[in-house]
């Protein structure tokens, strides 16, 4: 039995794939009897041990647990976890087609007699409200690992929502069809957060996902741990999926930034280029040196190719063009300031669009960069008359709150990596 962690309010284990939480009609050992006994044997306790079972894991699923120890603990974790105070992440490989991120909801019905869970109407008798969320974090021979945080607990609910859009978890006998007899489902409850029961703070356990169908993921899933999503890696590249508000470099002045997290995960990076960290999306880091020195020499060439999309204000007058500009940092107002022609101080900015599609008062663009600037595509968009939806250092900010939008809308989808006599290699989100 693996303990995370241990005092004398809580007790957070590592459950074994298919073992039981409680004892149920299978008359299997179970992890609450297993617990019990443990500490009972610890601490030389008399009579029955009190152990709170504050939530529940699938019998088939592995992961992080958290027991309480008393009475009060328990309450204060049923709390918590009925308040969606706390927060559960899980990691699965599914097959099918995955979309980059997605939010899903749906009424869920449990059928007790066959120990089943099917999406339902919400009106239909018994019906539960079911939410998450996911990321893709990897994609390799037609499966995907996800990275899912659950926003409720209802019977099943990962593995229903998932197979409903053809996405089901590989290996799970009960919901996905393709499933071979023996395989063991590729979900793993991976994190847990709470917040200590008496002393009041947050806690993170984590737990690495263990069996044979992750192998082909363990480096994707040793960064998914330390917080990165990982598009590709290999002995010299690491292409990381940067989330929104977190910033690239540790020399951004930030203690929690994305080079960082990857430096704790595979030893020291480098990156090779930056977004904004209002700006998701790809941005690629050197492993080593020579990967680096390489990298840097691609990049001032023009080898290494920067695609984004975006959401702006309007339809731009021409359906694709490339703009030119030079850029001025204005370091009081911390904006870059954009002249159709040059003058003292600028830098030349280069930025080619194309018009995906009209929506309703907004379009969608690709974006090609061709040169670095600070805030390039926003400050250059935003003198073209259409700023980035959600960007109110550059748009308007009213705009932004009236349609919801409080985030930027720029998202980095695709690195082109041309190297001296090696395959080019095409990275998208």
């Amino acid at each position: 039995m693996n303990i995370i962690y241990e005092d004398n309010h809580l007790l957070v284990v590592e459950k074994p794939p298919n073992m039981p939480v409680q004892e149920d009609a299978s008359g299997d050992i179970d992890l609450l009897r297993t617990l019990k006994a443990y500490i009972k044997e610890k601490y030389n306790k008399a009579g029955d041990v009190y152990l709170g079972l504050v939530h529940r894991l699938d019998r088939p699923v592995g992961g992080v647990m958290v027991f309480a120890r008393t009475s009060k603990a328990a309450a204060r974790l049923s709390a918590q976890f009925s308040k969606k105070q706390s927060m559960k992440c899980y990691a699965a490989i599914v097959c099918g087609e995955v979309k980059p991120e997605d939010s899903l909801f749906d009424y869920l019905v449990r059928d007790e007699k066959t120990n089943t869970t099917s999406v339902a109407s919400e009106t239909a008798q018994g019906a539960k409200p079911a939410r998450l969320r996911y990321r893709r974090v990897a994609k390799k021979g037609g499966k995907s690992l996800i990275d899912i945080e659950l926003q409720t607990g209802r019977h099943h609910q990962i593995r229903v929502q998932l197979a409903s859009r053809n996405m089901p978890i590989y290996g799970d006998q009960r919901y996905n069809d393709t499933a071979i007899v023996g395989e063991q489902i590729a979900l793993w409850a991976y994190a847990l957060t709470i917040e200590h029961p008496t002393q009041r703070t947050q806690m993170r356990f984590i737990s690495m996902p263990r069996g044979k169908a992750w192998d082909e993921f363990s480096d994707e899933l040793t960064a998914m741990l330390s917080g990165v999503s990982i598009a590709y890696i290999d002995e010299d590249i690491i292409v990381a999926d940067k989330p929104y508000g977190l910033s690239v470099a540790i020399d951004d002045g930030d203690d929690d930034t994305l080079e960082g997290r990857l430096d704790a995960a595979f030893g020291e990076v480098c990156p090779i280029h930056r977004i904004d960290a209002t700006t998701k999306g790809l941005v690629l880091f050197a492993r080593n040196a020579n990967s680096r020195n390489e990298l840097m020499s691609c990049m001032r060439e023009g080898r290494i190719k920067k695609f984004y999309t975006c959401e702006v204000v309007g339809v731009p007058p021409k359906r694709a063009d490339t703009l030119y500009g030079y850029a001025v940092k204005d370091a009081e107002r911390g904006i870059v300031k954009v002249y159709d022609n040059p003058c003292p101080g600028a830098k030349e900015m280069i930025t080619a669009y194309r018009l995906l599609s009209e929506n309703d008062g907004t379009s969608t663009l690709e974006i090609e960069l061709f040169t670095g600037r600070t805030h390039q595509i926003r400050a250059q968009l935003a003198h073209l008359g259409n700023p980035i939806l959600g960007d109110d250092k550059y748009g308007d900010r009213e705009m932004n709150r009236a349609l919801n939008c409080r985030e930027v809308q720029l998202t980095a989808k695709e690195l082109r990596i041309e190297r001296d006599g090696k395959p080019t290699i095409i990275v998208k989100r």
